[in-house]
């Protein structure tokens, strides 16, 4: 089923403020949602890795595998899906106001936009850090050396206000460039108008594939910020926090745990882990907190893999992938030293 694509207007927004609240306050978002009979996920405009589409028009990549698994998890079918691709400016709104059900796009995860929008912060899905991209024969091999630099920085993100810190706290009188696009901020870096872009590391990387001649252009090796990347619902419905939360470390603990979308049906009926057999609803009953039927957990490795699955195959060395090596990295699984780390699933 071709996942269906909602770009969501300022005035539906505007309308959304009127009527989302109220909605929500009436009824629970699982009850909302499965009334509907679909999952509203919200998504940026095309991004390499974490949302992207295909030529048919069907969305692909990190962030929208969340959004599968827990449309998996609810439903027992990943295609009862809407996927809404929203703007920078207008996300927090869409999702504070009822109009998505779930934020699942690169997000940096904040103390303000945790506690004063109206929206909670629930399971990092992914380690990143700002940067820059600068021209290979510009000579620059620091974000020290970008003294006076005018920096293409998309608008409404934490990039443009970490990009602003960098260059006050280093005296380097750096020029913001804003732009609300990245592909305009883009095409702009890349005719002139800007000596460097900046913006999550992942991203600029994915988004350098896509250059005419990837191979004239570098990162600087400079980290200014941690970019932890975590999806987000509204605040105040503490059993569809729980279900997203626990979708996405249902993903993680699968991974851990081996259970892999080719072998889930395997792992079910012969393992003879009890982390497995629970995890998966073959015994226990760790689906009744949640609302959900008791096979949530394997619906969702059945549809979309486990974590490791879904990085290779966008972030990945994957044939969609970006080629962002997961090993050594935060992005690793707790046992191999990284920070991907699911609680007890008991």
């Amino acid at each position: 089923m071709k996942l269906s694509t909602h770009i969501t207007a300022l005035a539906a927004i505007t309308t959304a403020m009127a009527t989302g609240a109220t909605v929500a306050s009436a009824e629970s978002t699982l009850e909302i949602v499965k009334e509907r009979g679909h999952l509203r996920c919200q998504v940026g405009p095309p991004s390499p890795g974490y949302y992207n589409l295909d030529s048919d028009g069907n969305w692909y990549g990190l962030d929208v595998s969340v959004c599968q698994a827990v449309a998996a998890a609810i439903f027992g079918d990943q295609t009862k899906l809407e996927i809404q691709s929203v703007s920078s400016q207008a996300r927090f709104t869409a999702l504070a106001n009822g109009e998505s059900d779930l934020l699942s796009r690169t997000a940096t995860w904040t103390m303000t936009r945790d506690t004063q929008l109206g929206i909670d912060f629930l399971a990092t899905n992914f380690y990143d850090g700002q940067g820059f991209t600068v021209r290979k024969d510009s000579g620059i091999t620091s974000a020290m050396e970008l003294k006076g630099a005018k920096v293409c920085v998309t608008t409404g993100t934490t990039t443009e206000l970490n990009l602003t810190d960098f260059s006050r706290q280093n005296n380097l009188n750096i020029s913001n460039v804003t732009f609300e696009d990245y592909n305009v901020r883009d095409d702009t870096y890349l005719n002139g108008g800007c000596d460097a872009t900046t913006g999550d590391k992942s991203s600029m990387a994915g988004n350098i594939s896509a250059f005419p001649v990837p191979g004239d252009h570098i990162i600087l090796p400079d980290t200014l910020s941690k970019e932890p990347l975590a999806s987000a619902v509204r605040h105040g419905d503490n059993q569809w926090s729980d279900i997203v939360r626990w979708s996405v470390f249902a993903l993680i603990n699968a991974e851990e745990l081996g259970v892999t979308q080719a072998n889930v049906d395997d792992m079910r009926a012969n393992s003879k882990d009890p982390n497995v057999l629970r995890m998966l609803g073959a015994e226990g009953n760790l689906n009744e907190g949640l609302g959900l039927e008791s096979d949530w957990a394997y619906n969702i490795i059945k549809a979309v893999g486990n974590y490791g699955e879904i990085y290779e195959k966008y972030m990945g060395d994957g044939e969609l992938g970006i080629g962002i090596p997961r090993e050594g990295s935060l992005n690793a699984l707790w046992t191999n030293g990284g920070l991907m780390y699911s609680p007890p699933m008991r």
